[in-house]
């Protein structure tokens, strides 16, 4: 039980970090936040591997590069769909 509620903080957390780096502002308050997190730390991982402290089942700074990469991506999409609306 414990396991799930950490994973969920440091998503929330990760997502956080994440969507200050890459500079934008990402959708849905705290769930966005938490969806960018496990989203991130998947990219992260596949990307860079899974090196670094580990917290809650997250490599911490790949997962966060990985957030930064995934939010900054979302933010070229949304701002690309809002011009052509």
């Amino acid at each position: 039980m414990w396991g799930i509620i950490i994973s969920i903080v440091m998503a929330i957390i990760i997502g956080i970090i994440g969507d200050a780096i890459a500079g934008h502002n990402m959708p849905g308050g705290v769930i966005g936040a938490m969806i960018a997190g496990f989203v991130g730390a998947w990219v992260g991982a596949w990307l860079f591997g899974d090196w670094g402290p580990v917290i809650g089942n997250f490599a911490v700074i790949p997962a966060i590069l990985g957030t930064a990469i995934f939010v900054f991506i979302l933010g070229l999409i949304s701002r690309l769909f809002s011009r052509t609306t």
